[in-house]
């Protein structure tokens, strides 16, 4: 394929929250993103990182005793912890505190200044900011955003508490991009996914867009404005700069600038997909910088039906459900069981559904006997994969594979439409068509009544397990990788990337270690 370079991010989280299920699933679906395109030849570059500025960050460190530094270095670590914890192949992780990332954001707040609108005005300017403010979101909200609740008080979309702010502030000429963006959208149709939010983002633009406050002077934790230092930049335009700052900008002639801008995709929620689709673009376009290729915003983790929240007691940590089920298994379920862009439901029940069910039922009861009657028929040598002799053998063996030798395609095709849960759905339909063929040519009656046949069975089931395996590593890595030491495969990459699929076929004779079960069933712990 195509052996060219892969720019993929997420979202730098904000280090006024702790790390939760909703956290760890856009981590790992861009992880499961950047270990494929790497197995696939790509040159990866694979961010994330922690938004450290803002008024929130402010009062969260005033209300904790520290100083805001202190108190982002401690929050910071427990999201580079989660990335650990999680088997997250990130190459770089931010830090928007990072002397890199202030002369980035400055340097692009310089070429915004110095830029022109498509109306041919200055794109910066010098005014007051009056308006409705929502620390919790470090967002504005017209009034036609906002709803008043039992209390009285004026909330955000999201549900924020908003405040009015009065202030002297530098405001980005928004209003002069609405065409532009419009038709950037309309000559890129794959800019934004899902559609969905394509569609969403798209009716907010039409709906009008009015300037956008980029400078704060009533509190000092952020970015300094160039040339004029008792304003900070808004946090919004300093987070998103962490894209450029990673790739080396403002060295637009650098080897990594050059390399990976823009960015192919950012991963981000759905709850910040109009930082991403609408100003980020203006921002990037005002300072004469190309835009990522694709944006795809995903959908949120409700708790047995209701959405995740501390005060309701269903916060969901990481740590915790890796403690309870193991990483590979809460990457599996997180990445299956919920269509990629949509919301979903965290359940108990459904987590075991899919371990018991799609893990240890189907792929793990494929990989244990077949390796267990290697073992048992053939004195753990891996037998060879002779012709078969008959039209019916031939026909059951060319089925499965054909379809074995299409799979990498197959699942690249879903990989590159951010469909992740039809990618392991493609893998799943090979289990199931082997684990039918082994019912079907059953090899225990092989083993009294045609050994040669016997032989030619189990080699087919051998590859196509390797293949599923190789092909499983960006979902599921440890287990695959246990998976594929059991089929002797060398630990190393040209035997385990995807063009050893068709370049290293296992080799007749190998001696296979004793197997062991990849996918263990879940168990509930008995009431004491």
């Amino acid at each position: 394929m195509s052996g060219g370079k892969f720019y993929l991010t997420t979202p730098i989280y904000y280090v006024n929250d702790s790390p939760h299920l909703g956290h760890a699933y856009t981590s790992v679906a861009c992880d499961t993103l950047a270990r494929f395109k790497r197995l696939d030849g790509e040159r990866v570059l694979f961010l994330t990182g922690t938004d450290e500025h803002g008024q929130k960050v402010a009062k969260s460190a005033r209300d904790a005793g520290v100083e805001p530094q202190a108190f982002c270095d401690r929050v910071s670590e427990n999201f580079r912890a989660m990335t650990k914890l999680m088997n997250i192949s990130n190459d770089q992780f931010i830090r928007t505190t990072e002397p890199r990332h202030i002369a980035a954001s400055q340097a692009i707040w310089q070429a915004i200044a110095k830029s022109k609108s498509p109306k041919g005005r200055d794109n910066l300017y010098l005014g007051k900011y009056s308006g409705w403010y929502a620390v919790r979101d470090e967002a504005f909200y017209g009034e036609d955003e906002l709803t008043k609740g039992p209390d009285g008080k004026f909330r955000a979309p999201s549900g924020a508490e908003v405040e009015w702010v009065e202030e002297p502030s530098y405001f980005f000429r928004l209003s002069d991009w609405q065409d532009w963006l419009l038709d950037h959208y309309a000559r890129h149709p794959d800019f934004i996914g899902p559609a969905s939010r394509r569609n969403e983002v798209t009716s907010f633009v039409k709906g009008g867009l009015t300037d956008l406050s980029v400078s704060r002077t009533s509190f000092a934790w952020g970015v300094p404005v160039p040339g004029d230092e008792k304003h900070v930049m808004y946090v919004w335009l300093d987070a998103l700069t962490n894209y450029l700052t990673a790739v080396g900008y403002p060295d637009t002639a650098g080897a990594d600038f050059k390399t990976f801008w823009p960015a192919d995709i950012h991963v981000v929620g759905k709850d910040i997909v109009r930082f991403h689709c609408v100003y980020w673009p203006a921002f990037l376009a005002a300072a004469g910088l190309a835009l990522p290729e694709r944006v795809f915003a995903h959908g949120w983790w409700t708790v047995e039906g209701q959405k995740m929240s501390k005060s309701l007691g269903n916060f969901i940590a990481p740590q915790q459900l890796v403690d309870q089920y193991g990483v590979d298994a809460v990457r599996y379920f997180m990445l299956r069981d919920l269509p990629f862009g949509a919301d979903g439901d965290f359940s108990h029940r459904a987590v075991v559904g899919r371990i018991n069910g799609d893990l240890a039922n189907d792929f793990g009861n494929l990989a244990q006997r077949v390796l267990s009657m290697i073992q048992s028929y053939c004195g753990g040598k891996l037998p060879a994969g002779a012709e078969a002799t008959t039209a019916d053998q031939r026909r059951a063996d060319g089925e499965l594979i054909g379809k074995v030798a299409g799979l990498r395609h197959a699942v690249a095709a879903e990989i590159d439409k951010q469909a992740l849960h039809l990618a392991l759905e493609r893998i799943w339909e090979i289990v199931a068509m082997a684990n039918r063929y082994v019912d079907e040519q059953a090899p225990w009656k092989l083993k009294k009544t045609d050994p040669v046949r016997l032989g030619q069975v189990l080699y087919v089931l051998a590859e196509t397990i390797r293949h599923l395996a190789i092909l499983a590593q960006p979902f599921v890595p440890q287990a695959a990788a246990k998976l594929l030491d059991q089929l002797a495969v060398p630990d190393d990459f040209t035997h385990r990337c995807f063009n050893a699929l068709e370049a290293h076929p296992l080799a007749a004779g190998a001696q296979l270690p004793k197997p062991a079960g990849i996918f263990p069933r879940y168990v509930e712990a008995a009431a004491s």
